[in-house]
């Protein structure tokens, strides 16, 4: 095995591998490894992701973020086909309608009037219009909503494999393993070891591990605020059928229902005493105790259903604030992060991809994402989306 590099990438869910894909677009004779414990992806966050994209943020960055990624999947197709090998990600904009009630009024505003400023197709709708429209949805006591038309669900596998294959295919070397020590010499970075024992060398590595990402860190004596979350989602199958799609809805508790087809449906909510750490075990206890009633309230309909699956995977919370730390960190060169996405991370794949290759060739940015710079861990200064609004 070659075990020198000039990037090294620990970790291959959909962030490594599209960072991957747009080092070798920007300069094919790069020698990239993307070094990745399991390759069957079973616990990976990519994969166990429910796929919803959206617009509606209250972050420019993040809104700069989404459109991006909405272009780039207009082509992904063509773009990463591999031979005949191509990736449909089967994308379908049904909308996200996020339900506001008087507390997060001024939010909603606030944000609707940022989205519709950069050019989203995002509408307010008065809660009479949102019954009226969608008959199926109750609003409880909310002022209205907020529509996003640009918003919806995308196959994450499919992202996810289009990107492998195309880095794979432009060159990047695949290697299984774990990582289990990062490398340094004083302030810089040589490379990274394994459980093997074997030790890959480089003076550029990207910890884009997802979850395990602050452990790994913590081999240098990196402290990121990133944490393990073990977040739930339920498959419902419900005694109606809508015609046609169903935009997703968020309420103001964070309670999701994402209309998949027919009377299928997933449904989440991150809730204050999910376990930290790494549990995959799915409670369906959780879902009646917790769920089911405050579901029912908004979606009358739900009141008789069967739960006919689900699972669980894990958020990378940003304890600071939420939000993504991109970059390299400042006490220690070569070394850069893609890290603490709080959920929202498959999503920002494509725009975050791009912009960490063009930090590490020092290439000026196409989309300006210094906001979520390294340095305000260090500075303790946090950047955040909002209170309400909590995928």
């Amino acid at each position: 095995m070659n075990n020198q590099f000039d990037i090294i990438i620990v970790g291959s869910g959909v962030m490594g591998c599209a960072t991957a894909a747009y080092l070798l677009r920007m300069d094919n004779r790069l020698r990239v490894a993307i070094i990745e414990k399991d390759p069957t992806y079973r616990r990976a966050s990519t994969i166990l992701s429910d796929g919803n994209v959206r617009v509606q943020f209250n972050l420019k960055e993040n809104i700069q973020i989404s459109q991006y990624g909405n272009e780039v999947l207009k082509t992904f197709a063509q773009d990463m086909a591999v031979g005949d090998k191509i990736p449909y990600v089967d994308a379908r904009y049904q909308g996200n309608l996020f339900m506001v009630d008087e507390n997060g009024r001024a939010e909603a505003e606030q944000g609707l009037q940022l989205q519709q400023s950069l050019g989203c197709n995002v509408e307010w709708l008065s809660a009479s219009e949102i019954e009226a429209a969608y008959p199926f949805y109750k609003t409880m006591g909310c002022i209205g909503g907020t529509l996003g038309h640009e918003d919806g669900s995308v196959d994450p596998n499919a992202v996810l494999m289009g990107y492998k294959d195309k880095a794979i295919a432009s060159g990047a070397q695949f290697i299984q393993g774990e990582v289990t020590n990062l490398l340094a010499d004083g302030r810089q970075m040589r490379g990274v070891q394994l459980a093997s024992g074997d030790k890959v060398m480089s003076e550029t590595v990207l910890n884009a591990a997802g979850a395990w990402a602050r452990d790994l860190a913590l081999t240098v004596g990196v402290d990121l605020p990133v944490l393990p979350i073990m977040r739930q989602v339920y498959i419902a199958e419900t005694h109606f059928e809508p015609d046609g799609f169903l935009p997703s809805i968020f309420l103001p508790t964070g309670l999701y229902a994402i209309h998949e087809n027919g009377g299928h449906f997933l449904i989440g909510k991150s809730l204050p005493d999910d376990p930290v750490g790494f549990d995959f075990s799915v409670n369906q206890q959780r879902f009646v105790d917790l769920l089911w009633p405050e579901l029912v309230d908004y979606l009358p309909a739900f009141e008789r259903l069967k739960i006919t699956g689900g699972w669980a995977g894990l958020y990378a919370v940003n304890t600071l604030d939420g939000n993504a730390i991109l970059g390299e960190w400042p006490e220690l060169r070569g070394l850069y992060l893609a890290n603490g996405f709080s959920g929202h991370g498959f999503q920002q794949c494509h725009a975050v991809g791009r912009y960490l290759a063009e930090l590490i060739l020092d290439k000026d940015p196409a989309l300006d994402l210094s906001v979520f710079t390294p340095q305000r861990i260090l500075d303790n200064k946090p950047i955040f989306e909002n209170v309400h609004r909590l995928i």
